[in-house]
């Protein structure tokens, strides 16, 4: 064993340990981080039970087809304050739907989620006020179709 001048560092196994455990601690420390700020924001919850939700996919999706192909076109728009939908036949006739409801929701986060009834009106159109304060927001409206299956849009508003 050679002698290290006076001052000279020298690399030990004390130095490797400390170097090991403080690379896995902050590892460590940001997976925990970043897993209670993801639990903390979002819930993950799509659907009560995704089992039966898969189940009625094909049977969903077969109606939206059928729906399609028969013309129906759906939109949805707000603006001052106002939450406009409208769904309309293969002529531009407003489709007849009862019991019109929309859930806002942010994408992420379940702060200011809340449900709303729509109003038909002289048009044809369905109308609520609501405010919203300005970021995205996803709408998902169900309604009821006279002998038939509900009718579902979604999608995604961006308010100024």
């Amino acid at each position: 064993m050679t002698d290290l001048p006076q001052g000279e560092f020298r690399f030990t196994g004390r130095h490797m340990l400390v170097l090991v455990v403080g690379f896995f601690a902050v590892i460590v420390g940001v997976n925990v981080l970043m897993a209670v700020l993801a639990a903390r924001s979002w819930t993950g919850l799509v659907v009560e039970n995704s089992y039966v939700a898969s189940q009625q996919f094909n049977d969903k999706l077969t109606v939206a087809q059928a729906r399609t192909a028969s013309g129906w076109q759906g939109g949805m728009d707000y603006a001052d304050g106002e939450l406009v939908f409208f769904l309309v036949d293969r002529d531009g006739a407003p489709v007849r739907l009862d019991d019109v409801a929309v859930e806002i929701s942010r994408p992420i986060g379940v702060e200011g989620d809340r449900f709303v009834d729509l109003v038909v009106t002289e048009d044809g159109t369905h109308r609520a006020k609501i405010a919203l304060d300005p970021g995205v927001w996803n709408a998902a409206i169900v309604a009821r179709v006279p002998g038939e299956a509900d009718y579902e849009h979604r999608a995604r508003l961006i308010v100024r």
